[in-house]
């Protein structure tokens, strides 16, 4: 059974092959059709120039006129699918690294494909003999050897490399990717082009860099890409204080499996494909504290790491334009992630705040990763498991006994000490040592003493 996206995709390919121009689907979702995987996207190029396209659809609309991109949706099955249409074109020169200066359109599908980033990347789909037969292989148009390249597993830059990593340097880190994601390797002209404009990938935007690392973060084998990224020279280039963890030794006894570059790799080894963006540069950066914290007293020590992992991480996250609430579960991940060496003595309000942090799952999960890439002992996240899992909420948030309006009406007036007469009160509750607000008013009564009479 087709999906409603391909389904959109082919209707918008018969609609411009009904009014005589040429139309396929084209990049990644040709490539993915013929790993057997399901695309999460469909494009489409075709000879149309985009007048021309958005003429045909009543409710396309150009998002990139320069370039010759049209968006065309249509409902299928009750959802609008929106189809990305491209026509032909050969590129000019890339002055910002980014994006041609000028393009000119083309009638012939090959000239378009050649202007393309990888072979893999680089192939056109007859829709119609793939839907006839269901076979993508037998209805590929592939002018790049992509799929020689596919079935050898290789990532390789269509042309020259030099020049197609010049034209646009995020290539460089998308080739990392892709090689990563399919279990692939860079093919070696590719892979030295890489080492030789490593230092260029800053003329990327942030927000594209951002995006192109949670990607290889969340899409699975996040360990190899950031073993490419180390290999290429590209990390050291976009996250520096991640490429300073190599070689920074940890006690073997809390350590055994090697030193913070090889513990964080153990981390994004285990992070399945699909985890949230959060979770994944948490693990990342849990320890980007260590290497400036490094010291040899009785033994290898990084106090106060998770402090200044936190400003380092926050530093990283501002640099890569995260959202602000991105930047605060990241955070928060970090700072915290120390915490559970303490957890099987915490008060039980303190244990009850912790449980409060957002996303507690996140922090949890982070510890099981945490552990079972180092010393493997796992009591403490068993611990913490049972109690969250067993806490009710009321117990967790209840419904304060003692409020700010309880502790005006007995008299206290609002100010800097009236913070610690709440905390005071609700810690008492969340402890079980008070019941009622009589008894927690009694409490701040005797801790803080009776409040001055009015004037």
């Amino acid at each position: 059974m087709f999906s409603s996206g391909l389904e959109a995709a082919a209707a918008v390919v018969h609609t411009l092959v009904s009014a005589g121009h040429r139309a396929y689907l084209v990049g990644g979702c040709v490539r993915d059709l013929l790993m057997g995987h399901a695309p999460t996207d469909y494009d489409v190029a075709t000879d149309a120039r985009p007048d021309a396209v958005m003429a045909l659809f009543g409710r396309a609309f150009g998002v990139g006129a320069h370039f010759g991109v049209v968006l065309v949706p249509l409902q299928v099955d009750g959802r609008e699918i929106v189809t990305e249409v491209a026509t032909f074109r050969s590129d000019g020169a890339y002055s910002d690294g980014r994006r041609p200066d000028e393009v000119a359109y083309a009638d012939d599908p090959k000239q378009d494909v050649l202007r393309r980033d990888f072979t893999i990347n680089g192939m056109l789909l007859d829709v119609d003999r793939y839907l006839a037969s269901g076979d993508a292989a037998a209805a590929v148009l592939d002018y790049v050897g992509g799929r020689e390249d596919l079935r050898a597993g290789v990532v390789r830059a269509i042309g020259q490399p030099m020049r197609r990593f010049t034209e646009d340097k995020l290539r460089m880190l998308r080739a990392v990717r892709f090689a990563a994601r399919f279990g692939f390797h860079i093919e070696r002209e590719t892979f030295a082009a890489i080492r030789v404009l490593a230092r260029e990938i800053g003329q990327v935007s942030r927000e594209r860099m951002r995006d192109e690392l949670t990607r290889m973060l969340t899409e699975g084998n996040a360990a190899t890409a950031f073993e490419m990224l180390a290999a290429t020279g590209l990390l050291e280039q976009v996250l520096p204080e991640v490429a300073a963890m190599r070689g920074v030794a940890q006690p073997p006894e809390f350590h055994p499996e090697g030193d913070v570059w090889v513990h964080t790799l153990l981390l994004l080894k285990q992070l399945p494909a699909g985890c949230s963006a959060t979770l994944a540069w948490g693990a990342l950066l849990h320890d980007v504290g260590k290497p400036p914290t490094y010291s040899v007293s009785d033994r290898i020590r990084f106090n106060g790491h998770a402090e200044v992992g936190t400003r380092m991480a926050a530093a990283i996250c501002r640099r890569l334009r995260f959202s602000n609430e991105d930047t605060e579960q990241i955070l928060a991940l970090v700072g915290n992630h120390m915490r559970f060496g303490d957890i099987g003595k915490m008060k039980e309000s303190t244990l009850k705040r912790f449980f409060r942090l957002p996303k507690f799952v996140e922090h949890l999960e982070l510890h099981r990763l945490d552990v079972t890439s180092s010393h493997n002992r796992l009591e403490l996240y068993d611990f913490a498991k049972e109690r969250y899992g067993s806490a009710p909420e009321e117990e967790v948030r209840p419904r304060l006994l003692v409020t700010g309006a309880d502790l005006i009406a007995a008299g206290y007036r609002p100010g800097p000490g009236f913070r610690a007469m709440l905390d005071a009160a609700e810690d008492a509750q969340l402890e079980g040592t008070i019941a009622t607000k009589d008894e927690g008013l009694a409490l701040v009564r005797e801790m803080f003493g009776v409040p001055a009479k009015a004037e």
